[in-house]
């Protein structure tokens, strides 16, 4: 009996390549920031995630508005703080928004095994650290120039010198930009060690403060002791402390939280740690990024 050979056949059902525009990397790496800074006010995501970083920016905005109403009803003369200094003042503020959501940013793509599937894609470790990092920062700076408006707005309204008021407002966004860079390199370079977000919120606050408040009584007892040079160098102890320096040096603004750079060589110094903090951050993020794909 003769068994009948099988044969194959081919059937077209429809599949056909992709032949669209391949937007490449550059795309991804905007994509990714786009994602990431919507992330950190809870755009695009459950109410819940909207509570925090909208309650720490009414918590920040209204200060300035109710220092703007002083103002226009008051009929006061001038500003009760510099601009420039509005950061430093409300610190715990701030503090709290980096520490909740660098975690955000980072913490769930390496609890959830994310991190893999970025990679899968045409983008490197360098372009994802960077996203993230970009993201963040615009975040940060969003969140601390929002009441600098406020003010500016209110020092208008309340018929103030409208030059001084404008340089002090560019010279509070230049500081608001620091700011922004180099906490949020802190607050990514801490957050990414650990995939849960309690940790790294801990985490976060815990070297902030704890560096802030070192900073303050090395500054305060050299200020006791009469070094007023040594409460200046005391002010690079802390993140805040070396950007409020910075601000002190290049754009001549009052001290906020310990004395400033000492003598001629104290605000390259303090500009220097800054870029080297920055620099530092970036370095351990791109370790730990590649520990994790490494793995």
């Amino acid at each position: 009996m003769t068994v009948p050979r099988e044969t194959g056949a081919i059937h077209d059902i429809g599949y056909r390549h992709y032949t669209g525009p391949r937007l490449g990397v550059p795309y991804i790496a905007r994509s990714l920031t786009l994602h990431s800074l919507r992330g950190a006010f809870g755009l695009g995501r459950a109410t819940r995630s909207k509570v925090v970083p909208f309650l720490l920016l009414a918590a920040m905005v209204v200060p300035a508005f109710v220092i703007a109403m002083v103002v226009v009803l008051g009929g006061a003369d001038e500003l009760p703080l510099e601009y420039t200094s509005y950061a430093v003042r409300l610190g715990a503020v701030v503090t709290i928004f980096v520490a909740a959501q660098s975690p955000q940013a980072v913490s769930r793509d390496l609890r959830f095994r994310l991190v893999a599937l970025y990679f899968a894609r045409p983008i490197s470790r360098a372009t994802y650290v960077r996203s993230k990092l970009i993201a963040m920062s615009a975040a940060l700076f969003a969140f601390l120039t929002a009441p600098l408006v406020v003010l500016y707005v209110g020092a208008l309204l309340g018929e103030l010198d409208v030059w001084d008021n404008t340089v002090g407002f560019l010279k509070g966004v230049a500081g608001a930009a620091m700011f922004a860079v180099v906490l949020a390199s802190v607050g990514l370079a801490i957050a990414a060690w650990t995939p849960r977000r309690g940790i790294g919120v801990a985490a976060i606050v815990t070297v902030l403060t704890l560096l802030g408040g070192i900073s303050a009584i090395v500054a305060g007892v050299a200020a006791d002791q009469d070094e007023d040079t040594l409460s200046g160098w005391a002010g690079l102890i802390s993140p805040v402390s070396v950007v409020d320096g910075v601000q002190v040096w290049l754009l001549d603004s009052s001290a906020a939280v310990v004395a400033g750079p000492p003598g001629e060589w104290g605000g390259p110094a303090f500009a220097l740690a800054a870029v080297v903090l920055v620099a530092s951050c970036y370095l351990l993020l791109m370790r730990r990024y590649r520990a994790v794909t490494d793995a």
